[in-house]
């Protein structure tokens, strides 16, 4: 089994500290595939970055599936261009967002979740809503640059210690869900300074797109994920219109055309 882990930011430095989390989880038969984002910013703090992240991390998903992948990860809190990713792929793609609060509520009534900068809590407090998870998961934010993470000089580490302190006593949290893939080298650390289960995104994306692959799953064709329609794109962007950037098994694409599906093939 191969999965793309692929850091929608263009930090390589970060794109080893998340290859590592993902090899230390994954099945010895499981090949994990790390790919750093040829364009857009050095890190993802709000909508603007995250926004000029998404056709440089569609492009590396693209590419992997082409090349054999049998799933993707988004490693981004903020599930950066996942939908888009989804629509565009065949195989299964996974956000550590979406990974990591479903795995924190397999094993707690209630947990936070410590995030880098406040701009990064509204659209994760978003998310959190998108997913069902408002009635048990708070999101908090230590204040501290994602690159930050990656400065030893920094206090970023001492004021993320400092907000989950708070969130295990101001929210009675019963688990922490690290909020940046910056974090993933932290989790063993913390699980043992505070005593409770601390969840990293990207481990918990890894394992499960391993059970989707097991399950022989894949994103489904019909409806909101269904394989956009070719068209020309204009500018920039035109090397991602859809019949470029196609898998290579694209008989579940609508024929622009006509709107109809190839003879023989189902729309699911």
């Amino acid at each position: 089994m191969r999965i793309l882990i692929v850091n929608p930011n263009t930090t390589a430095s970060m794109t080893a500290t998340i290859a590592r989390a993902a090899s230390a989880v994954a099945a010895s038969s499981t090949e994990i595939l790390a790919a750093t984002s040829g364009m857009g910013p050095a890190s993802i703090e709000g909508y603007y970055d995250e926004a000029l992240a998404v056709p440089g991390l569609l492009d590396e998903i693209a590419c992997a599936e082409r090349n054999g992948a049998d799933a993707a990860v988004i490693a981004c809190f903020d599930d950066t261009g996942l939908d888009a990713a989804r629509a565009l792929a065949t195989i299964p793609v996974i956000g550590i967002c979406e990974a990591a609060l479903v795995t924190a509520a397999f094993i707690a009534q209630r947990f936070t979740v410590v995030t880098t900068m406040d701009r990064s809590r509204v659209p994760l407090e978003a998310l959190v809503q998108r997913y069902g998870m408002q009635s048990k998961a708070k999101v908090r934010a230590a204040d501290i640059p994602v690159l930050s993470l990656e400065d030893p000089a920094s206090d970023a580490k001492s004021k993320l210690r400092s907000e989950i302190a708070r969130a295990l006593s101001e929210d009675r949290a019963e688990a922490i869900v690290l909020g940046c893939a910056g974090m993933a080298d932290l989790m063993d650390e913390l699980r043992r300074e505070y005593g409770v289960p601390v969840i990293d995104g990207v481990a918990a994306a890894v394992k499960q797109a391993e059970a989707l692959v097991a399950q022989g799953l894949s994103t489904s064709k019909r409806g909101a994920y269904a394989y956009p329609l070719a068209k020309p794109y204009a500018g920039a962007l035109a090397s991602f219109a859809p019949a470029v950037l196609a898998p290579a098994n694209t008989d579940h694409v609508l024929n622009s055309v006509t709107g109809f599906y190839p003879k023989g093939n189902a729309s699911g």
